[in-house]
């Protein structure tokens, strides 16, 4: 009875997957995605706001403002006018292109953010490489300050030639002393 239940129920959602109110997988027909290249797009993005924030684009934004705000106006002799006063192209024109600087510059940012959490990141595992060769470093030079510390000294050297010649000189006069005396 199990085996005919799976059966039905498979026989049921095949003929459901015709119906348009049942959800499921609908037939799609395979469209080309293009394909962009995001370090290029990114590339380009930075270049677009590197450039917005130079003083020659802001020159030469003003030129074109006050050129077309002159063009325009009322005053003059007459001449064909592409926006009259209140300048409602100018606006549009002003505003499509704040809305296409703004995702560029914050594109930009992100990706300078990421370069510079990247670069943070190895600063930081730099940083601790320094430190572990730096304990390494102490911990070396006060192994040798300890060795260092059990060597024997050149004064200690010396004193101990020296204990060591008056010992010598004393027996080689006690042989010379003693012979003599047994010669007697």
């Amino acid at each position: 009875m199990a085996s005919s239940d799976r059966q039905s129920s498979r026989s049921r959602t095949a003929g459901d997957r015709d119906r348009l109110n049942t959800p499921g997988r609908g037939r799609r027909v395979p469209l080309p995605r293009p394909s962009w290249d995001r370090d290029a797009f990114g590339q380009f993005a930075e270049g677009f706001a590197r450039f917005m924030g130079t003083a020659r684009f802001l020159a030469w934004m003003t030129v074109l403002i006050i050129a077309w705000v002159l063009w325009n106006a009322p005053i003059g002799p007459p001449r064909p006018r592409i926006d009259e006063y209140p300048f409602i192209f100018l606006t549009l024109l002003l505003s499509l292109q704040a809305s296409y600087a703004a995702p560029l510059i914050l594109l930009a940012q992100n990706r300078q953010e990421a370069r510079d959490r990247v670069g943070l990141e190895q600063d930081r595992a730099q940083g601790a490489q320094n430190r572990a060769d730096m304990d390494f470093l102490a911990r070396e030079i006060a192994s040798l300050r300890m060795s260092v510390g059990e060597l024997a000294t050149r004064d200690y050297v010396r004193s101990e030639l020296r204990n060591e010649l008056r010992t010598i000189l004393a027996e080689l006069d006690e042989e010379r002393t003693t012979p003599s005396s047994t010669n007697r």
